[in-house]
């Protein structure tokens, strides 16, 4: 998922920073029978089943090896704006290409983050920080002043009435405002940097400001417990950070069947690069593969009646972005031929969930996060991904839209969207473990975003569910966009064009 995606979700979609996973009230035994129509008709739920089918789990893991291979010979990652993401790039097109499918790579520019070391002191103790991407770097001193402990601590210029920060180095929990506007906020009040203190202990918080955020003062994070100590016991702080930001290109890839109605274009994506700490191969390779591997069987001419249109993305650990550029550089009449998109992010994770975007809105809403609007027919995919589950003896949970991933910008424009989730940095629950086989209170991913994301670490049970659910969903959507689980005609379809 995104770049701690955790983070700079939160900067382009103003959504709470962590994602937030709840049961569904469902009951998995009212999902319709194997045999009954799910979005259109009997034929389309045939063909879903037979490139279900065909997308086996062995194949899958042949592209994560791959994948694996390229980020063994390049530093362990295959983060945009590295080698390793390069040759990742060209592995699929050489794979789309040698099936006979027409490829574009579409290229597009951002800034690229490097944090080469940081040193960060608390009196007489050496902490263990990470520095969030877009960070200026520098050496700074000055005392720790703590900010307010509240829902949305730091993030308007009156978090600090009261408090001396001139000078000073502030503490600030994570809370649900983009991380960016704490930053802005602190070197509005005279801080000389901002420690942010993660809600969870698992790791010290990675992440983004966002690469238009033109940050002023360093920003560093810790884990939730330092921050508590920090906090409990403030002394002076020497901070030293080295880092830069540069210009890079990176690219995307898009191929679309020949065959089925470009005016009702079923899309289906997942984002192709690691964050630059690991090699990505539950985040992502597992959506690449399983995407990739569904192009592969469907094929570049199948008998469709929509036309499948497949997109590998770019520097979306960098907050988006090649997702976004994509979907910016279309104009209305281009995006309302787009009928729904679907985003597979994370499908093989070791504690693995069984995770549907919530797109009937179930979840009770959080009266702390700003509302999200959910295009019209997002509902429709979230029934047929739940009941393709239900299938295969999982019951769906929800999982909120909170920008996390690269659906983020399709929603924004008014496209259907939904996927498949098998789970990040969010703990297991009790009900769930009970339910999934998975081991309550450990998180989902324990590797997410670190070096350990890698090939022998993916779960593999979950990897052949989910990646069958992708190809079951693309199957039964190129053939029917119809009925109760369908999308808007394209008569009725309501788009926005992304500006900026």
């Amino acid at each position: 998922m995104a770049t701690n995606r955790v983070l700079y979700a939160v900067a382009v979609s103003a959504a709470c920073a962590l994602a937030t996973v709840t049961a569904c009230d469902r009951d998995a035994a009212e999902a319709p029978p194997r045999s009954a129509p799910q979005a259109g008709s009997e034929e389309a739920v045939g063909f879903a089943h037979s490139l279900h089918e065909k997308v086996t789990v062995d194949n899958v893991v042949k592209h994560l090896s791959a994948l694996q291979e390229i980020a063994d010979k390049n530093n362990n990652t295959r983060a945009a704006g590295t080698a390793g993401f390069d040759q990742s790039v060209d592995y699929v097109v050489k794979a789309l290409k040698d099936k006979g499918f027409d490829v574009q790579t579409p290229e597009f520019s951002f800034k690229y983050f490097q944090a080469k070391s940081l040193d960060l002191t608390v009196g007489p103790k050496k902490v263990d920080a990470g520095v969030l991407s877009y960070s200026p770097g520098g050496r700074v001193e000055g005392r720790l002043v703590p900010a307010r402990a509240e829902e949305s601590p730091g993030c308007t210029v009156e978090d600090y009435d009261g408090l001396d920060v001139k000078g000073a180095v502030v503490l600030v929990d994570r809370g649900s405002c983009p991380f960016a506007d704490k930053e802005r906020v602190a070197a509005e009040r005279g801080a000389v940097a901002v420690i942010i203190a993660d809600n969870v202990d698992e790791n010290k918080t990675s992440g983004t400001l966002g690469e238009d955020s033109n940050p002023k003062i360093p920003v560093v994070s810790v884990t939730k417990s330092v921050g508590a100590d920090l906090r409990a016991h403030p002394d002076k702080v020497v901070l030293n950070v080295d880092a830069e930001t540069k210009d890079v290109k990176a690219r995307n890839v898009i191929a679309q069947t020949k065959t089925g109605a470009t005016t009702d274009v079923v899309m289906a994506g997942a984002h192709l690069d690691s964050v630059p700490e690991g090699p990505g191969i539950n985040d992502n390779g597992t959506g690449t593969a399983a995407v990739l591997e569904t192009a592969l069987q469907l094929g570049p001419s199948p008998d469709v009646k929509n036309a499948v249109r497949f997109a590998f993305w770019g520097a979306e650990e960098e907050g988006l972005i090649g997702s976004t550029d994509y979907v910016k550089s279309l104009d209305v009449a281009a995006l309302k031929n787009i009928a729904l998109y679907l985003n597979y992010d994370m499908l093989g994770s070791p504690n693995a969930a069984y995770l549907t975007y919530d797109g009937d809105q179930s979840n009770e809403p959080d009266p702390n996060e700003i509302p999200v609007r959910i295009p019209e027919g997002s509902a429709g995919i979230e029934r047929t991904e739940v009941a393709y589950l239900a299938e295969q003896g999982k019951k769906a949970h929800d999982t909120g839209y909170d920008g996390r991933s690269d659906y983020d910008a399709f929603s924004r424009a008014g496209i259907p969207t939904g996927g498949i989730f098998s789970g990040a940095e969010d703990k297991m629950s009790d009900e769930e473990a009970k339910q999934w086989g998975g081991k309550a209170g450990q998180p989902f991913d324990p590797n997410y975003h670190q070096a350990g994301d890698t090939l022998a670490n993916v779960n593999k049970d979950a990897l052949k569910i989910n990646a069958g659910g992708v190809a079951y969903t693309v199957g039964l959507y190129a053939q029917s966009i119809d009925g109760r689980n369908g999308v808007p005609v394209h008569e009725d379809r309501t788009r926005h064009q992304l500006k900026g």
